[in-house]
């Protein structure tokens, strides 16, 4: 059971930034696949970033290329989502999510844990 505890949500003016960060629970992080998604109101959950299990790739979707960037480190069982050049469409809650040598990061179906949520609101 991997239990994940996102932080780092709050209130800023567009073309802020922020910076989420997700902790895990357990021994194995190293062979998880980690995600970001994002929930708004009246949407459904939403593929943000993911940083695959072997390390090196990172995807994207379309929507936060080249503002927001993923990164891990595995001693530490954490993940971070650096967010620059907010926009208020960026509003919405975040989540982290795992799965354990996951191939098809942008998929939430995949995803066997998910943390919380932390809340994310960019004022225009």
């Amino acid at each position: 059971q991997v239990q994940l505890v996102e932080s780092g949500g709050g209130l800023v003016q567009a073309g802020g930034s922020l910076r989420l960060s997700c902790v895990a629970s357990g021994r194995t992080f190293s062979s998880y696949t980690m995600g970001w998604f994002r929930q708004a109101p009246g949407k459904e959950r939403e593929f943000v970033a993911a940083r695959a299990w072997t390390g090196s790739s990172t995807y994207y979707a379309d929507s936060v290329k080249g503002r927001f960037t993923i990164s891990r480190e595995n001693a530490k069982n954490t993940v971070w989502l650096q967010m620059n050049n907010l926009k208020p469409e960026d509003t919405a809650v975040y989540y982290c999510a795992a799965v354990r040598f996951g191939s098809r990061p942008a998929t939430p179906n995949d995803y066997d844990y998910w943390g919380q949520g932390t809340q994310v609101t960019v004022s225009s």
